[in-house]
């Protein structure tokens, strides 16, 4: 199969690309390279080669000749979009909806796209399937239910979208995230030798890891059409619903002389625990191979090999929301996310304001 893979150079793409090139795929990605600038670790893995464009400047003759489209080119995460909400919503609205127009006017016949969990928002202690009502919190969320939406309006005969509703990813990635709860945890459990957390860590969320996510894409991609097509599955394992404190004691068990505490209840309502019956009943060769802490195992083994460092762990790569804010300070990309010219950097007579978020742009470091 000759697969689009939108996104391949972050932090899930570039653990796909080389399972789907392993699987015997011709693997061609797309990345606009906001997160490329450092890896955490070199991976000998083969990678495919990547055009360099902006999921806004993609025209329908560069999908021309796809079976498949996979789309993880989101802006992520919740800061990170809550950073500039509009161009979030013309990226991760607006432009994947476009994308996946363009890939049926190519004739694409598949359509995986990257949703979320976090379409949930705020739950409580229920089990909640792909038919519950969605209530998402933050702009990353709402553009997710707002894809699923339209993309339902474009399957048909010829086009067969599937959304996979991802719970919160974790495990290794040479375009690592230190932005997400495990790898966060483990990162201050690694450097620090303790998790000092500011809430009591209550909300439920459910997580999967980087690898479990990449088989749930290949069973999509290997089943037939018709068993995929116009259909949400939520990705991750009924059992793998932690508590965030849970997650905390887990990696402080695993992680030698880590000390763990605990702060009040946070203003943070969103909590959801996920029923992840439904992917494991229409896609048997799917199941999850990993748990929190084989999760924490692997990570502690990483740390040890790579000799990770307070400097790497803070590297505003690996976070999502410090890379863009650094790319807007030293304006190389401008307000609506597009990448400037070098004469255009330099440019300081006229600027154009951007359309950022205050209480994000003053509450974030961006070392």
């Amino acid at each position: 199969m000759k697969i689009c893979l939108i996104g391949s150079d972050g932090y899930l793409g570039s653990v796909l690309a080389p399972e789907l090139v392993r699987g015997g795929h011709d693997v061609v990605g797309l990345d606009t390279g906001f997160y490329r600038e450092r890896t955490l670790y070199r991976s000998e893995e083969s990678r495919p080669r990547t055009i360099v464009k902006d999921v806004r400047e993609v025209t329908a003759s560069d999908l021309e000749g796809y079976d498949a489209l996979v789309h993880m080119g989101d802006l992520s995460n919740d800061p990170a979009g809550d950073l500039a909400p509009q161009v979030t919503y013309e990226i991760n609205h607006q432009g994947a909806v476009r994308l996946a127009s363009l890939a049926r006017q190519a004739d694409v016949r598949r359509f995986v796209y990257m949703s979320s969990c976090s379409v949930y928002g705020v739950a409580g202690d229920e089990f909640l399937t792909e038919d519950s009502r969605t209530d998402p919190q933050t702009a990353y969320a709402v553009c997710k239910t707002l894809v699923e939406r339209d993309l339902r309006k474009l399957a048909g005969s010829n086009f067969a979208p599937t959304c996979l509703r991802n719970a919160t990813a974790y495990g290794a990635s040479p375009q690592m995230r230190f932005d997400i709860v495990l790898n966060n945890l483990a990162g201050l459990a690694w450097t620090k030798k303790q998790i000092g957390m500011t809430s009591d860590g209550t909300p439920w969320r459910p997580i999967v890891h980087a690898l479990d996510i990449c088989q749930a894409i290949v069973a999509v991609l290997g089943a037939p059409e018709e068993a995929v097509a116009n259909e949400i599955f939520n990705v991750g394992d009924t059992g793998h619903n932690y508590r965030v404190r849970e997650i905390a004691e887990i990696i402080g068990e695993v992680f030698p002389d880590c000390a763990v505490s605990f702060g009040p209840p946070s203003p943070d309502n969103r909590s959801y625990r996920v029923s992840f019956a439904k992917i494991q009943k229409h896609l048997p060769s799917f199941k999850c191979r990993w748990d929190a802490r084989r999760g924490a195992e692997q990570l502690l083994d990483l740390f040890r090999r790579i000799d990770l460092t307070e400097e790497m762990f803070q590297y505003r790569s690996f976070t999502r929301l410090r890379q863009l804010q650094y790319l807007i300070r030293t304006r190389q990309i401008n307000d609506e996310f597009f990448w400037l010219a070098p004469s255009e950097r330099s440019d300081e007579t006229n600027p154009r304001p951007l359309r950022l978020n205050p209480a994000v742009v003053n509450i974030a470091d961006d070392n």
